[in-house]
């Protein structure tokens, strides 16, 4: 499903080429993406502009990564563009805690209405915001008859895009006890922390950038105050070494959007399900799109020059800092030989 047609590209004067043709382009010319590439081995000889997920440790980094200096590439990761002030230039942050706060009221509401054995069903994506904190008032109203309370949420990095996205979603769905967390809460006393475990819904929508002690671990799970039932794990740092929701290991998606944790014996009969799905703006296509466009443009308008533009430069220089790091046997010098006579 795509939410923009091929008469709207058409529209702004943009050349539609063949799906996957990119490959075949010459090396000179830039390629703007979006998610990660499939998952192939071939060197990479472009310039890339894209959210590669590569450089923060996760599951399969460095094959991701090596990809880039084994076919002379560049990789410009959309995700660590930054303005003077040190701030991202384009995310897409809000619409992700916007989307992970609903299906998280959406599950909540779910495990009430259907037993703690049947998981949300898959969602599709909506052609607005309206339709969808319809569909999410409907089901916090149905959640609310069956608990006789509104749920009560914990959001952490309240104060971020992310965070700002999952409490305004909260407010359009009519909640009143909404917990808004951020650095002042979080840095005051160390995890775990018994404040999720009592909440009804947890939103974690931080940016991890380093070790940090757990939000909540398995054992926590056992209080008997436990009113936590669902986790929506906006961040989603499912592979990273330091994720701090250890309590799940695999992402989730539309089509399952949720998995059950594994709770300990001695905890309550109350069921815990974690949504973590890596695409959430995804929910709100059209509206994610046009708002990370936006903040984006002034960016890439500078890509014919980049190489004097300071916030490619910045980019280029992390990625070469970044490759600096790859463990040996990495870059491949066989395949660079390839990859240079293609």
């Amino acid at each position: 499903m795509f939410i923009f047609n091929d008469s709207e590209y058409e529209g702004t004067g943009a050349s539609l080429v063949p799906t996957g043709s990119w490959t075949q382009a010459p090396s000179e010319h830039i390629i703007i993406g979006l998610k990660e590439l499939p998952e192939e081995d071939f060197p990479l000889k472009h310039i890339h502009v894209q959210f590669a997920h590569c450089y923060k440790g996760q599951g399969g980094w460095e094959k991701v990564l090596g990809r880039f200096p084994r076919g002379k590439g560049t990789l410009l990761d959309l995700e660590f563009l930054e303005d003077e002030n040190g701030r991202r230039v384009a995310a897409f942050g809000y619409h992700a805690g916007f989307a992970g706060a609903a299906l998280a009221l959406m599950t909540w509401a779910w495990q009430l209405t259907h037993g703690k054995d049947e998981p949300l069903p898959g969602v599709t994506p909506y052609e607005n915001e309206s339709l969808l904190i319809k569909d999410v008032k409907e089901a916090v109203e149905s959640g609310k008859a069956k608990a006789g309370h509104l749920p009560r949420v914990l959001v952490i990095g309240a104060l971020g895009r992310c965070g700002r996205g999952a409490v305004d979603l909260c407010v359009k769905a009519g909640l009143e006890d909404i917990i808004k967390w951020d650095l002042p809460e979080t840095s005051a006393k160390s995890g775990p922390y018994q404040e999720i475990v009592e909440s009804d819904v947890f939103v974690n929508c931080i940016y991890l950038s380093a070790k940090i002690p757990p939000f909540i671990e398995p054992n926590s799970l056992s209080s008997p105050d436990r009113r936590l039932s669902v986790v929506c794990d906006v961040s989603c740092d499912t592979t990273n070494p330091h994720n701090p929701i250890p309590i799940y290991d695999i992402n989730t998606t539309f089509s399952s959007p949720t998995v059950p944790v594994k709770l300990p014996a001695q905890a309550n009969d109350l069921p815990l399900s974690v949504i973590s799905i890596d695409h959430l703006p995804s929910l709100l296509p059209r509206e994610a799109s046009e708002a990370f466009s936006s903040a984006l443009l002034p960016s890439l308008l500078q890509l014919n020059d980049w190489k004097h533009a300071r916030v490619w430069q910045q980019a280029e220089k992390l990625f070469t800092e970044k490759c600096n790091t790859l463990p040996e046997g990495a870059v491949d010098g066989e395949a660079e030989l390839v990859a240079n006579q293609s």
